[in-house]
C-alpha cells in the first residue's frame, strides 16, 4: 500500500472551546451528540492541519450522519512492473526564447520542466511548509477568533513570523483557541 495515505483529522469547536479532535467519524459522532443535547449550539469544524472548514449535515440519526461523511481516498496498491507516472497535460505559456531553450535540453521540454519543478520543490520545501502553516493558522484565527481582542496585532505578528509577539497577543485568548493556533503555526495542527 501507498505509505503516503493518511486519515484526515478534524477538529470541532463550540464557540472558543474545543469539542473534539480526531477522525471524521469521531468528530462527527461528538458533534451529533452535542447537537442532541444543545440543538441551537453553533459548532465550527475544521481540517485540523489546513484549517479548511468542514461542512457536516447533522440531520437524522448518527448512522445517517456518518453515512454522509466524505469518503477518504482509497490507498493505492502497488503492482509489479513500471509504475504509472500519472502525468497530467496542462497548458504552459512561455516566451519563445524559453521554448527554444527547453527544446534544446536533453529529453525535451516536458522532462526539463519536470526536473525544474522537482528541483524547486526540494529547494523551497521548508519555506513552503512554513507558508502553509502560517496560512492555516490565519484561516483558523480569522474564523474562530476574528473578534478576539488583539486579533489584528496577532495577525501582524503571525505574518511577520514574530513568534514571541504572537504568543503575547494570544495569551488572553481562550486556551483551546490559543493552543490550536500555536500548533498550526508550528505546522503540527494537532496537540504536541
Amino acid at each position: 500500500m501507498d505509505s503516503s495515505y493518511t486519515q484526515p483529522t478534524w477538529i470541532a469547536f463550540v464557540a472558543s472551546r474545543r469539542l473534539a479532535i480526531g477522525t471524521p467519524t469521531e468528530v462527527a459522532t461528538a458533534v451529533k451528540a452535542h447537537f442532541e443535547a444543545s440543538p441551537d449550539a453553533g459548532v465550527l469544524i475544521f481540517d485540523a492541519h489546513s484549517s479548511t472548514p468542514v461542512e457536516l449535515d447533522t440531520r437524522g440519526t448518527l448512522d445517517a450522519v456518518l453515512s454522509r461523511l466524505p469518503m477518504p481516498p482509497m490507498p493505492t496498491v502497488r503492482t509489479p512492473g513500471r509504475p504509472k507516472l500519472g502525468v497530467v497535460a496542462r497548458e504552459v505559456t512561455l516566451l519563445p526564447r524559453h521554448w527554444d531553450w527547453l527544446a534544446a535540453q536533453p529529453g525535451g521540454a516536458s522532462v526539463t520542466l519536470r526536473k525544474l519543478v522537482e528541483q524547486a520543490q526540494r529547494a523551497h520545501r521548508q519555506s513552503d511548509q512554513m507558508r502553509q502553516a502560517r496560512d492555516a493558522a490565519y484561516r483558523f484565527m480569522h474564523a474562530i477568533a476574528g473578534n478576539e481582542s488583539g486579533f489584528e496585532e496577532a495577525s501582524r505578528a503571525l505574518f511577520a513570523d514574530d513568534r514571541a509577539r504572537l504568543q503575547a497577543c494570544l495569551a488572553p485568548w481562550p486556551a483551546d483557541v490559543r493552543e490550536h493556533t500555536l500548533n498550526l503555526v508550528q505546522g503540527t495542527g494537532v496537540g504536541l
